[in-house]
């Protein structure tokens, strides 16, 4: 059993620094209400309804980056979202994270998806940056000229993202890369790259690896072929070569062989955050859509009308409740992590599960009460139904979590 772990899980109130609270901290805290600060609401939300949702469509058909849709948050200031108000951020936490992904993934889950991947790669540039790292990245990014993201899952581990085989050997002031990475979001699009590797010998050793920041345009960083998924196709998931890169070891992030650290204390309650938020806005965007048939809709043959039937009134209470639960469920979990409440892990680990399960059964249900107006290939609702179907698969997988939620809740070690 990896010894490492043992007190892990998790004790982050924000990007930076991270700490555990008292019990009379953390109960102060959540008693106190919260709000997303007006201004980014109405940001998200401008952007959301003026950018994202009319390109939604056109990103899932041609499978594009939404270049559009990036350079519109960050012109209103949201890739800074959790970079420290010193550097110019907006040093938000987890559940402002939770709010806005909803938000977006409402109108474009694509572009949700983009968005939130570059929240968790400034989280964990964030967390332990140097003074020069804070210069040549924290500060770009909360001006809206940086998109960063994580490069941590590789071809041959699966969903055990942890455990990288991806190499670096230190070559005076740098290091030289080797290895291949998948599944990279932002992937060819970002301007810096989060990126794992062990070095020689200790590919084994999940303990001991590493984390750099590797710079677009570097040499030796080839890019795979854009990946074809069935939903989320806009994100640029696409795989990379890493041919003998060179890294400066001023882009270390931490120290070598404490990445584990930062799965655990920054990527997991960071990642699975953001994905709840955007799963739930996919959620939330079915709804929206059934209760606009249901309301509108009226056979020609009798006055009697759709939203007049009790089987599909109770359908719709069913769906709504299943929506505010795992909704509840996730800003709760959020509220835990910012508190820095050891309590947040599980609570994560199972508001993310919740909210998988909530998206799938929403858009299902979604689809049986549109019926075949929903069933439409090109349509808003088929589009929903392929990107919810991401939310078990994408690593860490819902299994995985089971598994790591099981483990937490026994009082054992995650791995």
């Amino acid at each position: 059993m990896p010894v490492w772990l043992s007190d892990s899980c998790f004790t982050s109130r924000s990007p930076c620094p991270l700490r555990r609270s008292s019990e009379v901290e953390l109960s102060e805290t959540l008693q106190r209400p919260y709000s997303l600060p007006s201004d980014l609401a109405f940001l998200a939300s401008d952007v959301a309804e003026r950018v994202l949702a009319p390109q939604a469509e056109e990103i899932d058909r041609d499978a594009r980056w939404p270049r559009e849709g990036m350079q519109a948050l960050a012109e209103a200031g949201l890739l800074g979202l959790l970079v420290p108000e010193r550097l110019g951020g907006h040093g938000q936490g987890l559940h402002a994270l939770a709010e806005i992904a909803e938000v977006l993934g409402r109108a474009c889950s694509s572009t949700a998806m983009c968005f939130a991947m570059h929240c968790v790669g400034t989280a964990v540039i964030a967390a332990k940056a140097t003074p020069d790292q804070e210069r040549r990245f924290l500060r770009p990014i909360a001006e809206g000229r940086h998109v960063t993201t994580l490069a941590l899952s590789e071809p041959g581990t699966g969903s055990h993202f942890y455990l990288p085989r991806s190499t670096f050997d230190p070559d005076g002031e740098s290091y030289v890369v080797n290895g291949k990475k998948s599944f990279i979001t932002n992937g060819g699009h970002a301007d810096s790259y989060v990126l794992s590797a062990v070095a020689p010998g200790s590919e084994l050793d999940p303990g001991t690896f590493t984390c750099l920041l590797v710079e677009a345009g570097s040499a030796g960083l080839d890019w795979g072929a854009p990946w074809s998924g069935l939903g989320m196709r806009g994100n640029s998931s696409r795989a990379a070569g890493l041919n003998r890169i060179s890294v400066p070891k001023a882009n270390l992030l931490g120290e070598e062989g404490d990445q584990i650290w930062y799965i655990f204390e920054v990527v997991a309650p960071y990642f699975l955050t953001a994905m709840a938020g955007v799963y739930i806005g996919i959620g939330q965007a079915a709804l929206d859509l059934s209760v606009a048939h249901i309301s509108g809709h009226k056979f020609s043959h009798t006055t009697a009308r759709l939203a007049e039937n009790p089987a599909i009134v109770e359908q719709i209470a069913d769906m709504w409740a299943r929506l505010e639960r795992a909704r509840r469920l996730l800003h709760y979990a959020a509220r835990l992590g910012d508190a820095g409440s050891p309590e947040a892990a599980t609570a994560i680990f199972a508001s993310k599960i919740d909210v998988a399960d909530a998206a799938v059964a929403l858009t299902n249900s979604a689809m049986q009460l549109v019926g075949g107006r929903g069933y439409q290939a090109d349509g808003q609702l088929s589009r929903l139904l392929r990107d919810a179907q991401a939310a078990h698969v994408m690593s860490p997988t819902t299994h995985l979590l089971k598994s790591w939620l099981g483990r937490s809740v026994l009082g054992l070690p995650p791995l």
